[in-house]
């Protein structure tokens, strides 16, 4: 199927200029390593291979079968019993009689089989085709896959880095807090509960950092198993993003691109199609099949005999060969209710496939649709997190300020340094998110590219 690519992501469309060079890894980078090295997707393909060779395999079946065979024996043996033999005078009498024999026989020959009549085999092809044709797509999906697997590792770094960032800037206010609180108790200005309600804004502060370092490290072990390496510094997405729309700015329209190219979608269609070859494989067991043979044998003997009543040694050799060409019909008409049962199954398989092809469909077009929406969402998002941060900085300077003039508490100080942190950090996921949004929205309707990743590439710096 001729692919679809005329629905490019707005965010692909408004970088016009490259990112700065840095020496720090880049998205485009580590998918590079990632698609060098990553065992799922190697798995994918090592699937894909083997599923192929099902067709030379099936289409096997309908070309001569040819062998040739070559037997060499060798046979030795005595006898001895009592016979009667005619005598000069025309009597007979009862002897004594032994000999032995050393024979030697050597066949060659050779087969020529000819399906001439067999549905079952021309439908074998046929559901192998499909099944390799299903290979192509899961494979192509696995591909697609890998892109969306790269982007979320990456950026979950980036975000557990900015939210380490912001822990560690909000422990360090928060132990400015407490200090000022202390000298301030120091000098009668407040009282001990404000030391206290600081000391312990700041301990949970501590305590979020190292949550925040361990879930970085984690971040960073995932990117690993990705690449199979350390990753190095990693590039940041800019502050100031493209919030444009998707192009076509309609989810049916993204919908029905869906339908058409989502390479998983497809490869459940041509499963489908296998199981519909399938059932006509099991009842093609009720129907008779032809097969023509051409067979030729050549089988020289020779040998040595010797016998009591013939002095000396003998030879004994010879040679036969022949030709036969035949064709044979079989019928089947009994097999104990097994082809019936196989017709049956391969019903049931179908029906399965068919099931599954269905609920796939639908979860695409959910994820289709959800995916859009929350490209839609996520730019408001990213808008209301960026003016969120702004008012809850000029909140702290202003609630900071009260406090140093006596009409705010501590504790109001220490709410408002909460909130900055929260805004700062749903800043960053918004931003993050935003991206991932695009690239997931591409995936769901089966046109993801490289050239989608080095779009979001040209936002890092």
């Amino acid at each position: 199927m001729t692919r679809t690519r005329s629905l490019p992501f707005a965010l692909a469309l408004a970088i016009a200029g490259g990112a700065p060079l840095a020496h720090a890894d880049d998205l485009v980078q580590i998918y590079h390593e990632a698609r060098a090295s990553d065992p799922q997707l190697a798995g994918a393909e090592s699937t894909k291979y083997a599923t192929d060779e099902n067709v030379d395999q099936a289409r096997a079946a309908l070309l001569p079968q040819i062998g040739a065979s070559l037997s060499y024996d060798r046979t030795r043996g005595n006898s001895s019993g009592a016979q009667f033999v005619n005598n000069a005078d025309g009597s007979q009498s009862l002897v004594n009689v032994s000999s032995s024999s050393t024979d030697y026989k050597r066949t060659l020959s050779g087969n020529l089989q000819q399906s001439i009549l067999d549905i079952s085999r021309w439908t074998t092809l046929k559901s192998a085709r499909a099944s390799a044709q299903a290979g192509d797509s899961t494979y192509e999906a696995a591909q697609q896959d890998l892109f969306i697997r790269v982007s979320t590792a990456y950026f979950a770094v980036l975000t557990a880095q900015d939210a380490l960032k912001f822990a560690q800037a909000n422990e360090s206010a928060l132990n400015r807090q407490m200090e000022q609180a202390q000298q301030r108790f120091e000098v009668g200005l407040s009282a001990i509960t404000d030391v206290n309600d600081a000391k312990a804004q700041h301990d949970t502060a501590v305590a979020n950092v190292i949550s925040a370092q361990n879930t970085l490290d984690d971040n960073r072990e995932a990117l690993r198993q990705l690449t199979g390496k350390e990753p190095g510094d990693l590039k940041k997405l800019r502050q100031k993003l493209p919030l444009d729309k998707p192009t076509p700015e309609n989810p049916e329209e993204w919908v029905g691109v869906a339908t058409r190219e989502n390479p998983a979608l497809q490869s459940y269609a041509y499963q489908l199609d296998a199981a519909n070859a399938n059932v006509n494989t099991a009842r093609a067991g009720h129907l008779p099949t032809l097969n023509g043979q051409v067979l030729y044998s050549k089988t020289p003997t020779w040998g040595d005999s010797t016998s009591s009543r013939v002095p000396g040694e003998f030879h004994t050799n010879g040679e036969s060969w022949g030709t036969t060409i035949g064709v044979s019909l079989t019928v089947p008409i009994f097999s104990g209710g097994a082809t019936q049962s196989r017709v049956r199954q391969s019903i049931h398989q179908r029906d399965f496939a068919q099931d599954q092809l269905e609920l796939q469909r639908r979860l695409v077009e959910r994820s289709t649709r959800n995916n859009y929406r929350a490209v839609i969402a996520g730019a408001s998002q990213v808008e209301a997190t960026g003016q969120a941060v702004v008012s809850a900085q000029s909140s702290l300077d202003a609630t900071q300020a009260g406090y140093e003039v006596g009409t705010r508490t501590i504790v109001d100080v220490l709410i408002s340094q909460q909130q900055l942190l929260q805004a700062q950090s749903s800043n960053s996921q918004a931003r993050h998110n935003f991206v991932l949004s695009g690239l997931l929205l591409k995936q769901s309707a089966g046109v993801i590219q490289v050239s989608d990743l080095e779009a979001v590439n040209a936002l890092l710096e």
